[in-house]
């Protein structure tokens, strides 16, 4: 199994911390965002990775080499002009299509900002059972936009926070707001279906699909732990949990 890091974003909520280095390289606890991400990805199986850059992009290609790739295969896509998640993926296609015989085969979509316990194999289990074509990590918790699920846990919809009037693609009498967390399980198949091009979310490109139809599944992550590491008060409230053994990534 594969996987993509997002890491391509300038970081620009932790500031100063990364005025000389990219987010990917911030470190919790004496460890970067990128070694946790990739070390809770191989922990899981996962052997092979693309790690999108842009900014101080030359930094974390250094920085993989002196690490050997943390004993795993690492490719770097580069991006001169910062594509967004969905246009970084696109870019990213050549990776999951590059072997015929596990053409088929998930794989999953990590922000290098999140650190979490989310039991991945379960929720590559569940967008299998599921038959989705991509499958979201989400939770019941405050957030400033939500995705919107039906019963059975299809994306339906988007709102912000406060907005009265969602964005729905599908017609559900009582949608459930739900908090996404930055990982994804998806289908090589979404690649031919993406015909958004250039700079775009993949959380559109998740929507317009749903609208046509296509499965798209949010997997209930409450019970996990799960925190976003955008901010310094965030990396530093990660740090205690991690010290205090909330979360041994």
């Amino acid at each position: 199994m594969k996987a993509m890091v997002l890491a391509a974003g300038l970081g620009t909520r932790l500031r100063p911390l990364t005025e000389s280095r990219p987010k990917a390289l911030v470190e919790v606890a004496g460890r970067t965002l990128l070694e946790i991400t990739l070390s809770r990805l191989r922990s899981f199986g996962i052997r092979e990775v693309i790690v999108n850059a842009h900014h101080f992009a030359d930094m974390i290609v250094a920085y993989l080499q002196a690490n050997e790739d943390f004993g795993m295969r690492v490719q770097v896509s580069r991006e001169e002009v910062l594509l967004d998640t969905g246009g970084g993926l696109k870019k990213a296609a050549w990776f999951f299509q590059e072997n015929s015989d596990s053409s088929d085969e998930p794989f999953l979509l990590h922000n290098v900002d999140v650190i979490s316990a989310i039991d991945l194999r379960r929720m590559v289990q569940y967008h299998n059972q599921e038959q989705a074509l991509a499958t979201l990590a989400v939770q019941d918790r405050t957030t400033s936009r939500y995705l919107l699920f039906d019963e059975q846990s299809q994306l339906c919809g988007r709102r912000s926070g406060d907005e009265q009037r969602p964005e729905m693609v599908r017609p559900v009498t009582q949608p459930k707001a739900l908090a996404f967390s930055g990982i994804h399980v998806i289908s090589p198949r979404l690649f031919a279906k993406m015909s958004e091009d250039g700079v775009f979310s993949i959380v559109t490109c998740y929507l317009r699909l749903a609208a046509a139809g296509e499965r798209i599944a949010g997997f209930r992550a409450d019970e996990y732990y799960w925190r976003d590491l955008g901010t310094a008060d965030h990396i530093a409230q990660a740090a205690q949990d991690l010290k205090q053994g909330i979360l041994s990534p």
